[in-house]
C-alpha cells in the first residue's frame, strides 16, 4: 500500500511539472537564458532533458510558452499543440498556412516534417523569442519555413493588401497573460476570416477557464457561425476549430498513413477528433469583443 501512494504522488508531482505553468520547473530547473525584451522578461530553462521557455510579466505570472523534450525533440509536450494538429483531419494537404505566434517554433518545426509541399510562414512580434527559438530549440528558417517579426494583425492587413491567401491560419499568440486584445476582435476575426482561401480553416489556442470564455466564444461566432471545439483533455486550454465554408458539419475520413505519422509527435487524431464537439456551452447572449469594445484585460482573470 506504502508502495502505491508513494507511486501516485510521484504521478501528481510529474503531472505538475508539465502543465502549461510549470509550477515546479520554475523552482528547480536550471535556468539557461534570461533576457529582456521590448515586451517582456523571457526565460529558458532546463529539467530532466525538458527545455522551456517561460514569459515573465509585470502580473508576477510566468507560464511555459514552449516546451521541447530533448530526448524526444519531434514528440508534442504541451496537449494543446497535439490538439492543433487535429485541424489535419480537416484539410491533410494544406499548401500554405499561417501561424501568428511563434514559441519555441515547435508547430512549424512539425509541419515541415509532416506536409513535405508545404510553405510554413510564423509571425511573432518579439525578435528576442525568434532568436531564443532559433538558439534553444533547433527553429530553423529554409525556403518552405518563414518567419516575419512584426504584429499579428499588421502582418494579416499586408497580407489582405496583397491579396494573399492562406489554407490554414493558427491563432497562438500569447503575451504572457492572454491572447493581446486587438488580436481578439471581430474586427480582427473578419480580417483572418478574409484571408483564408476557400474552405480554408482556421485554429486558436485560447483558454477553457478564463472568464473571457463567453465573449470570446460569441466572438468566433459572430464571424464564422459555425465553431468546433477540443478542448484540451486534462489541461485547460480548448482548440476552436472554424472553417471559411457554408458547410463545416462533418470532417473527412483520416487516412492511415496520417494517423500512423501523427503517432510520433504524440498524437493520436483518431482520439482527438472524437472529442470534437459543436455544442454551444457558453452565454451567446453576451456582447462580442470589437475594436470598440474588448474590456479583455477586466474579464482575464
Amino acid at each position: 500500500m506504502k508502495f502505491l501512494i508513494n507511486n501516485w504522488v510521484f504521478l501528481i508531482l510529474l503531472s505538475f511539472e508539465f502543465t502549461s505553468t510549470g509550477f515546479l520547473s520554475h523552482l528547480s530547473a536550471k535556468e539557461l537564458h534570461r533576457e529582456r525584451s521590448l515586451y517582456r522578461n523571457v526565460v529558458v530553462t532546463e529539467k530532466n532533458k525538458l527545455r522551456c521557455m517561460r514569459f515573465e510579466t509585470r502580473r508576477k505570472k510566468s507560464s511555459n510558452q514552449a516546451c521541447i523534450n530533448l530526448r524526444k525533440p519531434d514528440k508534442l509536450v504541451f496537449e494543446y499543440t497535439q490538439s492543433i494538429l487535429a485541424g489535419l483531419a480537416y484539410n491533410p494537404l494544406p499548401k500554405n498556412i499561417l501561424i501568428i505566434g511563434l514559441g519555441g517554433g515547435t508547430l512549424p518545426q512539425a509541419f515541415e516534417k509532416l506536409l513535405p509541399d508545404t510553405v510554413i510562414t510564423s509571425v511573432e512580434i518579439d525578435p528576442a523569442v525568434v532568436s531564443i527559438a532559433k538558439k534553444y530549440f533547433n527553429y530553423k528558417e529554409s525556403d518552405r519555413v518563414k518567419t516575419s517579426t512584426q504584429d499579428g494583425r499588421v502582418f494579416v492587413k499586408r497580407a489582405l493588401r496583397k491579396k494573399q491567401s492562406y489554407d490554414w491560419i493558427i491563432l497562438d499568440a500569447f503575451n504572457g497573460d492572454y491572447i493581446p486584445e486587438h488580436l481578439l476582435t471581430v474586427e480582427f476575426l473578419q480580417e483572418v476570416k478574409n484571408l483564408l482561401s476557400d474552405n480554408g480553416i482556421l485554429s486558436a489556442n485560447t483558454f477553457s477557464s478564463s472568464e473571457l470564455y463567453n465573449y470570446e466564444s460569441v466572438t468566433y461566432q459572430a464571424v464564422f457561425n459555425q465553431l468546433q471545439i477540443l478542448q484540451s483533455p486534462t489541461k485547460g486550454n480548448r482548440i476552436i476549430f472554424a472553417c471559411n465554408c457554408n458547410n463545416f458539419q462533418k470532417l473527412p475520413e483520416s487516412t492511415e498513413k496520417l494517423v500512423s505519422l501523427l503517432k510520433n509527435y504524440g498524437v493520436d487524431l483518431q482520439y482527438l477528433v472524437a472529442r470534437i464537439s459543436t455544442e454551444i456551452d457558453w452565454d451567446e447572449s453576451v456582447k462580442p469583443l470589437t475594436d470598440q469594445h474588448s474590456p479583455a484585460n477586466l474579464l482575464n482573470r
